[in-house]
């Protein structure tokens, strides 16, 4: 679906690339993060495979062309969902997605039905300029969906939502995967990205530190342990100390003292050292995600 190759980007005027000679490809019905902090070069990416930035270098193929032989018709193809909401405050939800719907000639969603995904169908005579942030945001992800875009662009898809509505922007994700849409996602949520993403990339100063499946990812640089958090003495002693051991995961049916404390005291917790993708992102890169 993308294919990019030594892609470099240059703002004008600025003393060097924003994004600087990445690659990568993006197969057809995936779901790829783009993760890193503010100002790594994620939404400059972005804004290159939607064209609003021209002047680049490198090569970059969309859907089998070069994206600079695509005219008018790649944004037919093509739905952005910017982290910004862009409306028009005076007008209703319906009347701004009845305009943006009147600019496609093919087939697309009906009004009702984009604004019952995003739950705002309660609100389809409302005035953009009453809306929350959160509601502003619900709505630019419904103007997305408008023309059954092939390829979905999303940047920061949960920011300013509540826990319900993040939830249910995943799961219009992943009910779009299902039926064919490629995504290109970027965020710094590393959570949003391990529950959504097939693979993620992380991108630093412009640069790509490493490309895997968040599982993967996860595995490589997690620990092989359980923690076993455990009470010895009278359960009912307030004063009775806390104490906590790690064993590796490997050949723990036959660790002796594992065993026995299993058996010889009370077991408070007992977790797997599993990494967050945001533990591997530091390892990997050195780099908080709010630097």
């Amino acid at each position: 679906m993308i294919d990019v190759e030594e892609l470099i980007y240059t703002y004008p005027g600025a003393p060097a690339p924003t994004v600087r000679g990445i690659s990568f490809t993006i197969a057809d019905g995936e779901v790829f993060g783009f993760l890193g902090p503010s100002g790594a070069g994620k939404s400059t990416t972005q804004k290159v495979l939607t064209r609003l930035l021209p002047g680049f270098q490198g090569r970059v193929e969309v859907m089998g062309k070069p994206l600079s032989s695509w005219g008018a018709d790649y944004f037919t193809r093509i739905g952005v969902s910017f982290e910004s909401p862009n409306h028009y405050l005076k007008l209703t939800a319906r009347e701004n997605l009845r305009y943006f719907r009147s600019l496609y000639e093919g087939p697309c969603e009906e009004v009702e039905t984009v604004l019952d995904w995003v739950d705002l169908g309660a609100h389809i005579d409302k005035r953009v300029s009453d809306f929350s942030k959160g509601m502003k945001n619900r709505l630019n992800f419904a103007r997305s969906l408008l023309h059954r875009p092939r390829l979905w662009f999303l940047d920061e898809p949960t920011a300013g939502l509540d826990p319900v509505n993040a939830r249910r922007v995943q799961e219009l994700v992943r009910q779009r995967q299902r039926e064919g849409i490629t995504t290109f996602l970027t965020t710094h949520d590393m959570h949003i990205a391990s529950e959504l993403c097939d693979r993620v990339a992380f991108i630093v100063d412009g640069q790509l530190e490493v490309i895997d499946a968040p599982a993967a990812l996860r595995k490589a640089y997690g620990r092989r342990e359980v923690e076993l958090t455990y009470t010895t003495g009278d359960p009912q002693d307030p004063a009775r100390a806390i104490e906590s051991r790690r064993f590796p995961l490997d050949g723990l049916a036959d660790a002796a003292e594992f065993q026995r404390l299993l058996r010889e005291t009370r077991v408070e917790t007992l977790h797997s050292q599993e990494t967050t993708l945001e533990d591997v992102f530091i390892q990997v890169t050195g780099r908080s995600l709010q630097a």
